[in-house]
């Protein structure tokens, strides 16, 4: 077992991490971006993120890797952890076909990501940009964004300021932003 703790930036020593993990990091200081940073065990759940969610005391968004009918067109949709989520009223806000998840070989081939690590950093990797961001408005509200560094044995505090403004336009990504309700039923 890990003993989590919060430290701020990059490991000390990067002996027996993953290269994208380092590539994460190495973008992060490379646009002066302030991190902080907590090594886990896997988390390949919302609910295996709550105990990393306290001590980060930041949000940890729900990271979804959806596609069209057709896989043609694909998203990244970052919400809230615990917001429900129903692809009929994203597909209707965005004009799409009905949208379902993508496949992990897709997500592996666009992002360098596996199933259980996909967040906004995985972006980095997407340079024909063909994942369109989709960010839901309530997670502008958040302080701090928590994701994992393409790899879901850390995860990062980033402040959602810093995301806006220098991550996502330095991954050459341009953001849509939707609006989900938290009752998806009513």
């Amino acid at each position: 077992m890990i003993a989590m703790e919060l430290v701020n930036g990059r490991p000390a020593d990067c002996a027996g991490r993953l290269e994208k993990e380092i590539r994460c990091y190495d973008l992060l200081d490379s646009l002066g971006i302030d991190y902080q940073r907590i090594d886990h065990e896997a988390a390949m759940t919302m609910e295996d993120c709550k105990e990393v969610d306290q001590l980060l005391e930041a949000v940890i968004c729900k990271n979804l890797f959806l596609c069209n009918r057709q896989a043609t067109e694909f998203y990244l949709l970052l919400l809230p952890g615990d917001k429900p989520f129903k692809t009929k009223l994203l597909s209707k806000q965005i004009g799409s076909a009905r949208l379902s998840f993508a496949s992990a070989e897709h997500m592996e081939a666009l992002l360098d990501i596996t199933p259980g690590s996909v967040s906004v950093l995985g972006l980095m990797n997407d340079a024909q940009r063909r994942v369109h961001l989709l960010i839901d408005n309530d997670l502008l509200a958040d302080e701090y964004l928590g994701c994992h560094p393409c790899i879901n044995t850390s995860t990062l505090r980033i402040a959602m300021g810093d995301v806006l403004h220098k991550l996502i336009p330095a991954m050459g990504h341009e953001p849509a932003f939707v609006i989900l309700p938290w009752n998806p039923e009513e």
